[in-house]
């Protein structure tokens, strides 16, 4: 059903206008400390690093503040839209703490299918001197865009500069407001040379953080999670993965590092239709594949999906790289090649009860299914081992080993707790959940002297 468009009359009182452009949104509980789950937990940001960011002029922005205040500790701006006017090469913008709630984008709705902002960081910085927007330390900015009304297909943060880090941010709600498109999305890229780090994006009615364009993007220990496209036009969950990359050929350089992915209805990683490689390394994957916090199947429900061009042969496919990650309970496969006509190279990954945990599905230039993929120093347990192993190049794979790996070789096969909170540097949990013992004879038998599996 479409949705009349409206804005919102600004008021001047507990709730704050936040003026972006022709956008009319609002600050709700303006200065208050923001509550979180641990499975939305955003960790705060350290301020010794983002204090080495911060080699130009920095500024403030807070919900109670005012864009024709300073911007300074004291008299911070309001929106990140006029901070950006301000910000050059080399400056540093700290949110302070707060909920930055959106309810209308930056402009309207040309019709029912068109694209519009919630927030456009379109300004750029330079190598050496990016244009930080942080969380102030020891505290979380909150960007709801869940009271937007648009009539159309809604980005949350689009980001087409380029030398643009974003730190330490809670990013929700971004809607869709009609069945005509597919996802919407929390974070759309196409800049180059950006860093996300340390964000929570989470019940975004699409992917949570999608590049569609650019090279040389690192999204660093950041979460997606409990993504939902209820109204999405080829069916409800088809298109809410937790991370995408569906990048043009000649961009490449993109990195997934220290991310987790969960509870999102289709995949938590997604690298369909990518022309240029991307690597995707230290990261955590599971349930996904269902309507969020239920057993109801949703999207495609695969961990890692590290490939493919919808089914069909592409002479144009790169090689992806999946190491160092983690798999689990996924509806579907834990590690998928999702038809690439490629062998996709994966190494010291750890899979357990996914459906199957590394399925090798490739395709070949006369479009007849094979088994294509690299897979070295990994573990696969509980579940479904494996499938279209046939053609694949396998070494030192727990599946390939004597004696064959069990339950009794790992310190723990909990599924709970991997959304712990993150150390104080945003790095992963330490968890003892899937990691072998010492005592196992598996341990220590990596092909790198190391051991298999990601830990």
């Amino acid at each position: 059903m479409s949705r009349q468009r409206k804005r919102l009359v600004p008021i001047l009182s507990v709730t704050a206008v936040l003026a972006a452009g022709a956008a009319t949104a609002h600050a709700v509980n303006p200065g208050a400390t923001t509550t979180s789950t641990a499975a939305s937990t955003t960790v705060a940001t350290t301020a010794s690093t983002i204090a080495a960011a911060a080699t130009g002029t920095t500024y403030y922005v807070a919900p109670s503040g005012s864009d024709s205040a300073a911007g300074t500790a004291a008299a911070p701006f309001r929106t990140i839209a006029f901070a950006q006017s301000k910000a050059v090469a080399g400056d540093t913008v700290y949110f302070r703490k707060g909920t930055y709630a959106y309810t209308a984008a930056n402009k309207a709705c040309s019709s029912q299918t068109a694209l519009v902002d919630a927030i456009t960081l379109n300004k750029s910085g330079s190598a050496g001197k990016t244009i930080t927007y942080a969380a102030y330390p020891g505290e979380t900015p909150v960007f709801d865009f869940s009271a937007m009304k648009d009539d159309c297909r809604i980005k949350g943060f689009n980001v087409t500069g380029s030398y643009v880090n974003v730190k330490g941010l809670e990013i929700k709600g971004v809607p869709q407001n009609n069945t005509k498109n597919h996802e919407s999305w929390g974070v759309y890229v196409t800049g180059s040379n950006n860093t996300f780090e340390q964000l929570n994006i989470h019940h975004i009615m699409g992917a949570g953080l999608f590049i569609k364009d650019g090279g040389g993007n690192l999204v660093l220990n950041s979460d997606s999670h409990d993504n939902y496209d209820l109204y999405t036009s080829n069916g409800a969950g088809e298109s809410a993965d937790g991370f995408g990359a569906h990048i043009p050929a000649g961009k490449p350089g993109n990195v997934f590092r220290g991310s987790r992915a969960w509870n999102n209805a289709d995949d938590g990683f997604d690298l369909i239709n990518a022309f240029s490689p991307v690597t995707i390394e230290k990261s955590w994957a599971w349930s996904n594949g269902y309507v969020p916090g239920t057993t109801t199947a949703a999207g495609n429900g695969s961990g890692i999906k590290a490939g493919g061009y919808g089914g069909v042969y592409s002479a144009a496919a790169v090689k992806h790289v999946v190491r160092y990650s983690v798999a689990f309970n996924n509806r579907a496969a834990g590690f998928y090649a999702n038809h690439h006509p490629l062998a996709l190279d994966f190494s010291h990954n750890t899979a357990y009860n996914n459906k199957p945990n590394y399925n090798m599905l490739g395709i070949t230039s006369s479009g007849a299914a094979t088994g294509l993929g690299t897979l070295t120093d990994n573990i696969a347990l509980g579940g479904t081992l494996t499938s279209n192993m046939t053609g694949t190049t396998q070494k030192n794979n727990s599946w390939n080993l004597s004696p064959a790996v069990s339950s009794s070789d790992f310190q723990s096969l909990s599924t709970t707790g991997w959304d712990a909170a993150r150390q104080a540097d945003g790095s992963l949990p330490v968890l003892t959940s899937l990691r072998l013992k010492s005592t196992s004879p598996l341990y220590g038998k990596g092909s790198d002297s190391g051991n298999i599996g990601a830990f």
